[in-house]
Order: structure tokens, then sequence, then C-alpha cells
């Protein structure tokens, strides 16, 4: 019996943690044949899906696959998403989140070490959530002026 990859269980518990903040999940996702998106989203091979509860009908997150309903520019899309094409998730307000590398279930049969999620994908999420995050960040969670390194994060749509 081969051992169960942790990335869903990641998943689903940082997905929680969004919705119990407030926030916005969203799932980076990497196209394949076995993602089924829709293709005038997808920007060089990848999409970004908010999976918040008033962004999606009938969300299902198990061992395999997430599987919901969402509109898509007025037309509810059925979306599935197999776990090896999720790059990451994070919360659309803050960006914080987690990376995975890609296909780490694929690679997970060729070495015992894949089950645990790598940071090399986090400096890729990090990008993908500072285009995607909000301009409206919440009072309480900005960080200080004085701390703060970066420029604030813009909203970037996705087609």
């Amino acid at each position: 019996m081969s051992e169960q990859s942790a990335k869903p269980y990641l998943v689903r518990a940082l997905y929680e943690w969004c919705v119990e903040q407030g926030y916005t999940p969203f799932l980076a996702v990497r196209v394949d044949a076995r993602t089924k998106v829709p293709q005038d989203y997808v920007k060089n091979g990848e999409i970004i899906l908010n999976v918040s509860p008033l962004a999606t009908h009938k969300l299902t997150m198990d061992n395999e696959w997430t599987l919901f309903n969402a509109r898509f520019n007025g037309v509810t899309q059925e979306i599935a998403v197999p776990f090896a094409a999720v790059v990451g998730i994070f919360a659309k307000e803050t960006g914080y989140g987690m990376g995975f590398q890609p296909d780490v279930e694929a690679a997970h049969s060729e070495t015992d070490s894949a089950d645990n999620p790598s940071l090399a994908g986090a400096p890729a999420l990090a990008a993908i959530a500072g285009t995607v995050a909000a301009s409206e960040t919440n009072a309480s969670t900005a960080a200080p002026a004085t701390a703060q390194a970066k420029p604030k994060p813009t909203l970037t749509v996705v087609k």
C-alpha cells in the first residue's frame, strides 16, 4: 500500500482557515488534460480559481479531486481539478498560503520524500498571490507602514 499525499489535507486545512478568517481562498492550478476548467481563462497553462463559498456551488474536496460549479462571465461551469494539478492555495487578501511542486503525486511513485510539499513552489505562488491580492487590504491585517518593504499588491484580472 502506498502512502497518501499530504497535499489534499493541507489544501483543505488552509481553505478552512481562509474561510474562518473571512479571507477569500484561491487555488493556483497547472492545467493539464485531466483538469476541467474554462480554457478561455487559462493563461500560460495555469489558472487561478476563487474557491470561496460565495464563488462556488457544491464544492467538494476529497483526496483526489476538487469539484465545484462556478460562474464565468455569467455562465455556470463544472470545474474538476485533480490534486496533482494544484500548485498552491492562498488568501487573496494577504497572499498567505502554501505552494507545492507540480505533479507531486506523480513524483511520489518515484521517491519517498515527494509526499511532503516543497517550498520550491512558494516563490512562484508568492508572485501569483501578489498579482491577485486585492488592493483593499483590511486595516487590521495590514502591517505598519514602517514594516512594509514590498509595494502594495494589486488585483489583476486573469482571462
